[in-house]
């Protein structure tokens, strides 16, 4: 039986090792470990190009969408409806990144499509570049970061270019362009600045305080209600003749373009649902984006997670609260997903098994779900995605974020399986060679360290975000842990993950063969959290994002209360420094004793205690380590960030019926882009 499961487990792994989600949402590409990625290396040969270019940061990846010819036409059908939605949306991330982002779209794609001078020479590339990176970022502030994106073109090499095509930009956007001091982050976590002034993102007007949001849900949420509708999700706070108001956007009102498109579409998907659930719970959508209403947006994600059944699912609306200095209000995405058979039901027994991890967790027993509910976990493969989930995409997701409707009716979690194996497909060695200090981890690493990665994965999602409660009276953990929720839910989510993966209930479950799979991850872990993830960071900046926050303060208070006992041990080998676990029984302690900490700090709303957690170990970067990582990464010559160009869904009709959906495959990034400004520019005019 054992020799079974270890034939299950290494068809199972054929894809890769990231991780992402929210309250919850989805598991970030960023989460993984690339010096692991040689473990996909073993993998057969596969002729289809999965690396398309790479540009300053980041490198662009092709995704494959497989078992599309399985498909019935009517499945095809409904995917394609639901592709045409979140594409239909695109424009509204845009403009929630940032109010000048659609203006400067505008002329970049003008440039591009109609200059007709010399396109070559340093200040045509460095525009071309940053025009790339814009179109990466949905905005001129960077997807990770937050930091803006400086053209390294000059000003007047823009403006000649705009002036040959007749484009022009406001003065406030030319100096949002190249002005690095105006609007310089996207979203700034600083406690001791004003987080919606000191914030480009337009969630809030400009001369919105963070005093003037505090007071205005003050007294609009009713801290008693046991059902709270998520305030703030779908609409921007701006101020009118001095008084606070909500702009909603729906159907009619802001963004009312773009989500009459997504709702057409959607319509069109219910009527070729597969199922009565499915196509019931997409209704109910239609009508929250006609509406506005957000008791309709609680129905509808109820709905959603109780329609189980089908091969097709969907991820789509104002989901994501991460960009949201005071995580109110959700980012536009979409990513349409249809369900791999095999690997999902490999992982059946993660959800049958749930509530064992709930009652021997870590946290305090008070602090434990007596009946955890309705989790599903899926492995799924993208046809397509949009918003916020593109071109840089989670590879796990878990919703909905609202936790009273996970614990009344619980959740669904995915993997992103073709996304996953994508990236596998597209790395290198390297990072394991130049990181990793000895040839026992290398082989470790090689050995397990994608199946480690997919089942921290898998924990994360499935188990991290549906354990634990809060406590009786507690706000939900935006109004209670404010700007640090996001980053402390990913590490209570995280360390679930890092805690079980040392447990012996995973190879009793078949679910791995040995605890050396939990040596991988914490191996890996502990590299990614206190070095190989500084190579993001740009010198002098402090750490922002809410993922990297939390990989850096569970990785960094570790070490530090592991110091007594060697736990984890910096070693410094002819001039680079390696961190090396010593004593995994020990470090695994530490992660539950941190796990129930954080757990506490969530259930009781406890404000202090979880912004001293993050502003001790989440925020601040060691300079010296980061400057050396930095020199070391660069000599790999490898992008840190990854993103992907979508597959084209081609709808082939006959008398005005669609008779079959045919995929394309492009290759060149610009171009999809270009095309998406052409087909999808529903706010533009």
């Amino acid at each position: 039986m054992k020799r079974l499961n270890l034939i299950i487990i290494s068809m199972l792994v054929s894809g890769a090792f990231l991780y992402s989600c929210g309250g919850g949402g989805g598991t970030a590409p960023e989460a993984s470990n690339e010096a692991d990625s040689a473990a996909a290396m073993s993998e057969e040969a596969d002729d289809f190009e999965y690396l398309a270019e790479q540009f300053a940061d980041l490198k662009v990846i092709r995704y494959k969408i497989p078992g599309w010819d399985k498909l019935s036409l009517q499945q095809k059908t409904l995917v394609y409806y639901l592709y045409q939605a979140g594409l239909s949306g695109r424009d509204m991330i845009w403009d929630q990144n940032y109010r000048h982002n659609l203006e400067i779209r505008g002329v970049l794609e003008n440039i591009l499509n109609n200059y007709e001078g010399e396109r070559s020479g340093d200040e045509w590339e460095a525009f071309e570049t940053y025009a790339k990176r814009v179109f990466f970022a949905n905005g001129i502030h960077h997807h990770y970061s937050m930091s803006k994106i400086l053209p390294e073109c000059s000003q007047e090499y823009m403006g000649g270019l705009m002036e040959a095509v007749g484009a022009t930009l406001s003065e406030e956007a030319m100096k949002a362009v190249f002005d690095p001091n105006f609007d310089a982050k996207k979203v700034n976590l600083d406690p001791e600045k004003d987080l919606i002034l000191a914030s480009a993102v337009n969630f809030y007007g400009p001369d919105v305080t963070e005093a003037e949001v505090d007071a205005y849900y003050e007294q609009k949420i009713d801290k008693t209600d046991k059902e709270p509708i998520s305030y703030g999700l779908n609409s921007q706070l701006i101020k009118e003749n001095g008084e606070v108001k909500e702009v909603v956007w729906k159907s009619g009102g802001m963004y009312g373009a773009a989500i009459d498109k997504v709702a057409y579409w959607l319509e069109k998907a219910a009527g070729v649902a597969e199922n009565q659930a499915q196509g019931d719970a997409l209704m109910l959508l239609v009508d929250y984006y006609k509406t506005g209403d957000l008791k309709i947006w609680d129905d509808y994600n109820i709905a959603w997670t109780k329609a189980t059944e089908g091969d097709i699912d969907y991820i789509q609306g104002f989901v994501e609260v991460y960009n949201d200095p005071k995580g109110f209000r959700g980012s536009y995405e979409s990513i349409v997903q249809i369900k791999d058979f095999d690997a999902s039901e490999r992982m059946k027994v993660l959800m049958d098994n749930v509530q064992w991890f709930e009652d021997n967790s870590s946290i305090m027993d008070e602090h434990k779900k007596e009946s955890v509910v309705g989790v599903t976990y899926k492995v799924v493969n993208v046809a397509g995605e949009s918003g916020d989930a593109s071109p840089s995409t989670p590879i796990g997701v878990n919703l909905p974020n609202a936790n009273w409707i996970r614990a009344n009716h619980g959740s669904k979690s995915v993997s992103l399986g073709n996304i996953v194996q994508a990236y596998d497909k597209s790395g290198g060695s390297g990072f394991l060679e130049e990181f990793v200090h000895s040839d026992e981890l290398r082989e470790r690493s090689k050995e397990h360290g994608t199946l480690a990665g997919k089942l921290h994965t898998a924990l994360h999602e499935v188990v991290g975000h549906a354990s634990g409660k809060l406590n009786d009276g507690i706000g939900t953990p935006k109004e209670t842990l404010k700007n640090y929720a996001s980053t402390l839910e990913e590490g209570r989510a995280d360390l679930v993950a890092l805690y079980f993966l040392l447990d012996p209930k995973l190879v009793e479950l078949g679910l791995m063969p040995s605890l050396e799979v939990g040596k991988a991850e914490y191996d890996s872990y502990i590299r990614n959290g206190l070095m190989l993830q500084l190579r993001r960071i740009e010198p002098g900046e402090v750490i922002e994002e809410a993922h990297m926050r939390n990989r850096q303060l569970v990785a960094g208070w570790a070490y530090e209360k592991g110091m007594a006992d060697n736990v984890i041990e910096k070693k410094v080998i002819e001039g680079k420094t390696y961190f090396v676990v010593n004593d995994y029984e020990k470090l695994r302690e530490l992660f539950g004793q941190l796990l129930r900490e954080i757990q506490r700090i969530k259930s009781e709303g406890d404000y202090d205690a979880g912004r001293a957690l993050v502003e001790d170990y989440g925020v601040q970067v060691d300079e010296a380590i980061h400057k050396e990582v930095l020199a070391r990464a660069e000599a790999l010559n490898s992008a840190p960030y990854g993103g992907f160009i979508n597959p084209r869904l081609v709808a082939v009709e006959e008398n005005g019926e669609i008779t079959d959906v045919k995929v394309e495959y492009p290759d060149d990034f610009k171009s999809q882009m270009l095309e998406y400004g052409k087909e999808y520019g529903f706010l533009m005019n």
